[in-house]
C-alpha cells in the first residue's frame, strides 16, 4: 500500500507504466511490434549488441522516453483539473488547504505528491535475466535466434521455450544472478522519476503496487524471453512470475526485500498458501516472523490468500456456491466470483506454498 501523511495528502496515481511493453519497443529499436509504429527513439539493432549492459542502456534510454512523454502528459492534466475540475471535498479534509486558501489540485496540501506506478518488475526481470543467461553468458542462443522465438509466440520453438522458462534464474528465489536485475530495474525507475517536479509544487515519487493492470498490460505484450506467451498477465506488484518462486516464501521475501523500497511511496508483494500451513499455531508463528523479517528489510505491504487451486477452480465453474469467497486481489478485497475470468486465472496461478 502507499505511504503517506494522514490528513496532508491523497495519494494521487497518476497512470501506470508497462515495463516489459518499454522491453519489447527495445528489443525492436523503438517499434511497437503490436502496432508497427515507432514510439520509441532509436536505441540500436539488439542484434548488435555486444553486451548485456549495452540492452540495459538502451532500456533506460526507452524508459526514460517514456517517463517524459507520461509527465508531459500530467503536466498538462495537473493544469485540467487545478484550473478547471476543482476538488472541494478532499480539499476541506486535507490540512493547509483551507489556510493557503487552494484547491488540493493547485498547491493546496503540505506534501503534494504526484505518483506513478511501476508495472511487471517480476516479468521485465525474469525476461532480462534470461537474455543474460542464455544469449550473453552461455551462448546458447544468438539474439537474432531470440528475436524470431518471441516474434513466432514460440510457434516451432517449443523447446527453446521449456529452456527459457526452466534453465533461466528466477525472481523470487533468492538467486543473485535475477534479483541484481531487478534491482537494476528498480533503480532506473526511481531515478528517472524521483523528485521531478509536479506543476503543484511538489514532486514526483513511484508507486510499485498496479492493482489488477498488470493483466491489461498483458495482453498488449508479446512474448517475453522468460517463456511469457503473447497477451498472458504480467507478474503483479513487485511479486515473482506466477508460478516462477519455486524455493518458498522466504526466498521470495529475500528476492523481494533486496530492491530498495524506501525510495517508493509503495509497493505490493502478493503470496498464496495452501490451508493446511495455517492450521495450527506453529504455522501462524511462522507467518507472523515471515512478515516482521520483511518489515526488517523495509518491505513496504505484503499480503495472502489462504486457499488452494481446487477451491478457486470449483469457485469459477460453480459461483453460486461459492459467492462468500473473498481473495485479496492487489491492494484490496473482492469477492472472487466478482472478478473476471482472466483475473481469476491470475490468481489460481500463483503460487501456493506448502510451507513457510
Amino acid at each position: 500500500m502507499t505511504v503517506s501523511a494522514f490528513g496532508k495528502e491523497s495519494c494521487v496515481l497518476t497512470g501506470y507504466m508497462n515495463w516489459p511493453k518499454i522491453l519489447e519497443i527495445t528489443l525492436h529499436n523503438g517499434i511497437d511490434p503490436r502496432s508497427g509504429k515507432r514510439l520509441g527513439p532509436e536505441t540500436g539493432d539488439p542484434r548488435r549488441f555486444g553486451s548485456f549492459d549495452e540492452l540495459l542502456a538502451a532500456y533506460r534510454e526507452q524508459l526514460d522516453h517514456f517517463v517524459d512523454l507520461k509527465i508531459e502528459g500530467n503536466e498538462r492534466i495537473e493544469r485540467l483539473f487545478a484550473e478547471q475540475m476543482p476538488a472541494p471535498f478532499l480539499s476541506v479534509l486535507v490540512e493547509d488547504c483551507v489556510d493557503r486558501g487552494m484547491d488540493y489540485n493547485d498547491a493546496g496540501p503540505r506534501y503534494p505528491t504526484t505518483y506513478i506506478q511501476g508495472v511487471g518488475l517480476g516479468t521485465t526481470t525474469d525476461a532480462l535475466a534470461a537474455i543474460d543467461e542464455h544469449v550473453y553468458r552461455h551462448g546458447k542462443l544468438t539474439m537474432d535466434q531470440l528475436m524470431d522465438t518471441l516474434d513466432s509466440d514460440f510457434v516451432g520453438y517449443e523447446s527453446v521455450r521449456q529452456m527459457l522458462v526452466r534453465q533461466s534464474p528466477k525472481f523470487g528465489n533468492d538467486d543473485d544472478r535475477a534479483d541484481r536485475i531487478a534491482c537494476k530495474l528498480s533503480d532506473a525507475y526511481s531515478e528517472s522519476i524521483d523528485g521531478r517536479p509536479n506543476t503543484k509544487g511538489g514532486r514526483y515519487a513511484v508507486n510499485l503496487l498496479p492493482t489488477t493492470v498488470h493483466v491489461y498490460f498483458g495482453s498488449v505484450v508479446g512474448a517475453t524471453a522468460d517463456g511469457r506467451k503473447a497477451g498472458i498477465p504480467l507478474s503483479d506488484g513487485i511479486s515473482p512470475v506466477q508460478g516462477a518462486d519455486t524455493n518458498g516464501p522466504t526466498a521470495v521475501v529475500r528476492s523481494v526485500g533486496k530492491i530498495d523500497h524506501v525510495r517508493t511511496g509503495g509497493t505490493l508483494l502478493n503470496q498464496r498458501f495452501l490451508p493446511d500451513v495455517l492450521r495450527d499455531e506453529s504455522g501462524l508463528r511462522k507467518l507472523g516472523d515471515l512478515v516482521r523479517t520483511y518489515f526488517r528489510m523495509d518491505g513496504h505491504h505484503i499480503q495472502f490468500n489462504v486457499v488452494d487451486s481446487e477451491t478457486l477452480r470449483q469457485a469459477q465453474e460453480r459461483p453460486s456456491e461459492h459467492r462468500d469467497l473473498i481473495v485479496r486481489v492487489a491492494g484490496y478485497s473482492d469477492f472472487f466470483s466478482n472478478l473476471d475470468r482472466a483475473l481469476q486465472d491470475e490468481i489460481i496461478a500463483r503460487t501456493a506454498h506448502e510451507e513457510i
